[in-house]
């Protein structure tokens, strides 16, 4: 669903990027919250988040590769907006997709520079704040269970991307360059984006549902709901007369108390790190080579409504990795697995790095807000 430039008019274009700027800003202040805050009742601390965070980004950035037909002559891609928000909070997910959409402007000419703000509001931002909401309403509905948080994971990133195809669709209607009634396009986008919508389901719920079976306290929309191990007496005693701690079933509910959690052991997230990383790079370097060649949902609609004719060259058009293959390389599969290898370097490297120095700010305030207040002058000393 990424929008070329030319497909809006200036004006609103200017209007999406000052709200697209507005919503980064509020999400780095609240990213570094979430990040901090990792180190509470999820057994990592928060210097381990960020590059998590950035993992996240990278992932996006190598399954959005993926295209997958979704009727004839139609694909579709992971938007992202609800799986970042579900693993890695709300705030944070808004980065992650906008690092992702930035390094696919800047250097793979996918998707418009003068309409980064209309992507970023569109696949960051609405993706991300409907999904969440309705993950955390479905959260509070459903059973305490970690089987009702890959259910909720699947109803959000449904029904994120048509909500994605409908805020498209109102941003047309204020100023798309093509004369097309807007109730045409609004069809043809919200009915093609609702089959998007399952696969986008799908990957979003298998991989929530894969991270909350091996490490549920790395899933932010899980925190205070799952944990590994729930501290249970057993009817069993110790030796010395004690009960003894007991594993919980892994579809009970499992919130542990503050202090349990407290006092549980840090668990390295190395392995975490590296699956992921192995997957984007199998992803981005391999299986993108399969993926489907057919336009994407958005492509298909501008191409049977005539609007792909208002699509401008895209600025970076000559860039040594447009259109993810790396120029000069004639062989195809190596020029794509490639570039979707560097894809993935470039933007975990970016997310990685902002994700470090929300973090690291956000510490820094945090230690100067905790200082004695003895280690303070008073103004009898001044």
């Amino acid at each position: 669903m990424h929008v070329p430039d030319g497909f809006i008019n200036a004006p609103v274009s200017v209007a999406t990027g000052a709200v697209a700027a507005a919503a980064v800003a509020v999400s780095l202040r609240g990213a570094r919250r979430e990040l901090a805050g990792a180190a509470q009742g999820g057994g990592t601390g928060a210097e381990r988040t960020a590059p998590l965070a950035g993992l996240v980004a990278a992932f996006i950035f190598a399954v959005q590769m993926l295209n997958f037909p979704v009727a004839a002559g139609t694909s579709g891609h992971l938007l992202g907006g609800a799986l970042a928000a579900i693993l890695v909070g709300p705030y944070t997910g808004v980065l992650c997709v906008s690092v992702v959409l930035l390094m696919q402007g800047v250097l793979f000419a996918d998707g418009g520079l003068t309409a980064l703000g209309v992507n970023i509001t569109d696949m960051a931002i609405v993706t991300t704040v409907v999904a969440y909401a309705l993950f955390r309403g479905l959260v509070k509905v459903l059973p305490r269970r970690r089987r009702s948080i890959t259910v909720a994971s699947f109803v959000a990133a449904l029904v994120s991307v048509p909500a994605a195809a409908v805020a498209f669709t109102a941003l047309y209607a204020l100023g798309g360059t093509a004369d097309v009634p807007i109730g045409k396009v609004f069809a043809a986008m919200v009915g093609v984006h609702v089959l998007i919508g399952i696969g986008e389901a799908a990957i979003t719920a298998l991989t929530v549902g894969a991270v909350i079976a091996v490490r549920p306290d790395l899933v932010y929309g899980a925190r205070g709901l799952t944990a590994p191990l729930e501290l249970r007496t057993s009817p069993l005693a110790a030796p010395d007369g004690e009960p003894v701690a007991a594993p919980a079933p892994a579809d009970e509910p499992a919130t542990v108390p503050a202090a349990a959690s407290d006092a549980a052991p840090r668990r390295s997230v190395r392995r975490v790190w590296l699956a992921g990383l192995a997957a984007a790079l199998v992803c981005a370097g391999g299986l993108s080579y399969y993926a489907s060649a057919s336009p994407d949902g958005l492509e298909k609609v501008a191409q049977d409504q005539g609007i792909a004719a208002k699509a401008k060259d895209h600025a970076t058009k000559d860039s040594p990795l447009a259109d993810y293959s790396v120029k000069d390389i004639t062989d195809p599969r190596l020029a794509g697995g490639l570039a979707g290898v560097i894809g993935v370097g470039a933007t975990l490297a970016a997310g990685t790095g902002v994700f470090v120095v929300l973090r690291r700010r956000r510490s820094a305030g945090a230690g100067e807000a905790a200082a004695p207040a003895a280690e303070r002058p008073t103004p009898e000393q001044v």
